[in-house]
């Protein structure tokens, strides 16, 4: 298997069927890492302001939605609730979170996944040319312009994070 196989995870893949324009981005992923995220973005000497975590969330009643927001703020639960149309939002459970995606924590993208849940990124992302966020694996960063990442995700894009 070449080099170029082992980087075609389903969110790759995902980019390239949509035609969108990015660019893949690899560092030596540390699990030991407290903010996998913000570790992420100092191992490729980025600011941490352009670089997004998705984080999977449990909606009430029963569903599942995709939140992408920047590595250094906090989910504002509240907000991706409102913005989803739910009495209330938590952290989806981990083993959830994967089964659905078909990703493992800290390699969970936007794109690509299993099955594809609703997305809202994070309204600071409109600010910006180009966005990171997770390639489908652990260590593998893709980056491309928020407006194509929202295309593609038919995500929404709302203020959802804090901090």
């Amino acid at each position: 298997m070449g080099a170029m196989a082992a980087k075609g995870t389903p969110a790759v893949n995902a980019a390239k069927a949509a035609g969108l324009s990015f660019r893949l981005l690899e560092y030596d992923y540390d699990p030991s890492a407290d903010a996998i995220g913000l570790h992420a973005a100092a191992a490729l000497g980025l600011d941490p302001a352009v670089v997004y975590k998705t984080l999977i969330v449990q909606l009430e009643p029963k569903a599942l939605a995709c939140a992408v927001i920047p590595v250094a703020a906090k989910l504002d639960l509240k907000a991706i609730a409102a913005a989803a149309g739910a009495k209330k939002a938590d952290m989806a459970d981990v083993a959830l979170a994967e089964r659905t995606t078909g990703y493992t924590v800290g390699g969970i993208s936007p794109l690509g996944q299993r099955k594809a849940l609703p997305t809202f990124i994070d309204a600071s992302a409109e600010a910006l040319s180009e966005m990171v966020v997770n390639g489908g694996r652990r260590g593998l960063q893709i980056a491309l312009a928020p407006a194509d990442l929202a295309r593609a995700t038919k995500a929404t894009v709302r203020p959802i994070a804090v901090g």
